[in-house]
């Protein structure tokens, strides 16, 4: 067996005993560490597990990581020792396809990323639970490297098996969902992508709506949404070379190209496979079609509230909340008095994730002192001070001060065409006239 397999195995045990045996400081980080993630989510073993696995590579102690204390404390180890260790801080989670079944380990291919890796093991239980595995499989677990060549498997496994692109996609969909934080790990080329589109997008919406906040009626501000995404897609189109005002039949004769190689193209940028297709066969009325992006409704009690307030933010990402108004008019007309009958209101915003840090940031800058004897009533705290204290009452109730990547970021592009297959499968198998597409972006 390879020695700096069998090496890592041992030192890999030998850091877990170190974490889970620790006091003090350590200990009461691993203890906050684990309750934070917890709360994210479903608590079995398996998640644990996971969590005390994670905390290795990603926890802090005074500004130190758990890898870095367990080399300090144990000055024998080796200069190889030490830099297998230090590897370690590029672990990560991933929801991995089984590409192909070696010898001595498996070929994976992470589908958040399609990034390629060799991985092996030597624990004899791990050992056993994976030799029953296929080629085309799915699995989610976390990866360590050990050199240049090939990596082990750190942290428990959930094996999903094989996946249509339905259920694949979802499957991605809650990865997403539950490990935020680690989506593009093994690609910060990605993350930093998926973040610059947040804030063009936020520059485009404040653009087309003259502000970063607008407030219409539920079926108005859809229109305008739908407006502003067909300006968009013409502008993603216009970058790409192609002329949206023509058919992708006249495009392609023109340019003496074949309709599949501009279906091909039209597809890179962000256009579904069905509206290209149409593209082909042009408007009845015209016989022209515009090339747009799928469309992309608010949610149906959205549209059809009498107000709706959507808000946009660089970082946060885009925001639509139907009691913006009324909260606003708590605060402008009442100033903090007959909390009774608001409470309902004032609860929700403290309590329902969707009321994020930047909307009480927002309310805490236009209208800072009536918040601020708002929410003393309501929390039955007279000594609070919204300037020290707003975050920290935030963070009670597990309201994040910093932004997780939003829904609007653009996806790698093998991610689009995955979602995009999916949804078109799901659409053949349901009855006619049933379900709506929803859109994905590719990257722009």
């Amino acid at each position: 067996m390879d020695a700096i397999l069998e090496r890592s195995h041992e030192l890999k045990q030998a850091l877990v005993d170190f974490v889970l045996d620790a006091e003090g400081e350590l200990a009461q980080a691993l203890e906050t560490y684990a309750a934070e993630q917890l709360r994210r989510g479903s608590g079995d073993n398996t998640q644990q597990d996971l969590i005390i696995d994670s905390f290795l590579t990603q926890g802090q102690v005074n500004d130190h990581s758990p890898l870095e204390l367990f080399i300090a404390s144990h000055p024998e180890l080796s200069e190889s020792d030490r830099n297998l260790i230090n590897n370690w801080h590029r672990s990560f989670i991933g929801l991995f396809a089984i590409t192909s079944i070696l010898p001595d380990g498996f070929e994976l291919r992470n589908w958040l990323t399609d990034k390629r890796y060799i991985v092996k093991s030597t624990e004899p239980q791990t050992l056993q639970t994976l030799s029953r595995l296929k080629e085309g499989e799915i699995l989610l677990t976390r990866i360590s490297p050990v050199n240049d060549s090939y990596w082990i498997f750190s942290g428990p496994h959930t094996l999903m098996g094989k996946l249509g692109k339905p259920k694949l996609a979802v499957a991605i969909g809650n990865f997403k969902e539950n490990y935020k934080n680690n989506l593009y790990s093994d690609a910060p080329e990605l993350l930093e992508e998926a973040w610059k589109s947040v804030e063009k997008y936020h520059h485009q919406f404040v653009e087309f709506f003259g502000s970063d906040e607008i407030t219409l009626a539920g079926y108005q501000l859809n229109k305008k949404i739908a407006e502003f995404q067909e300006i968009l897609t013409e502008q993603t189109l216009a970058a790409a070379g192609l002329d949206s005002s023509k058919s992708l039949a006249e495009m392609a004769e023109e340019a003496g190209v074949s309709e599949e190689e501009i279906e091909t193209a039209a597809k890179e940028v962000g256009a579904d496979s069905k509206a290209v297709s149409q593209l082909f066969k042009g408007d009845s009325n015209n016989g022209k079609t515009k090339m747009v992006m799928p469309k992309v409704d608010l949610p149906a009690d959205l549209k059809k509230a009498e107000q709706v307030t959507a808000l946009s933010h660089p970082r946060w990402g885009q925001m639509f909340v139907p009691t913006y108004s009324k909260f606003q008019e708590i605060l402008s007309t009442n100033n903090g008095q007959n909390i009774e009958g608001n409470e309902k209101l004032i609860r929700h915003y403290l309590e329902d994730k969707s009321i994020n840090a930047f909307i009480w940031h927002r309310l805490a800058q236009n209208y800072p002192t009536q918040l601020e004897k708002v929410l003393q009533d309501f929390l039955q705290r007279p000594e609070f001070n919204l300037t020290t204290d707003l975050d920290t009452v935030l963070q009670e109730f597990d309201k994040p001060l910093e932004p997780d990547l939003p829904e609007i970021a653009s996806v790698p592009i093998h991610l689009h065409n995955l979602f995009q297959e999916a949804i078109a499968e799901v659409q053949k198998s349901k009855p006619k006239g049933k379900g709506q597409k929803k859109s994905v972006k590719g990257f722009k």
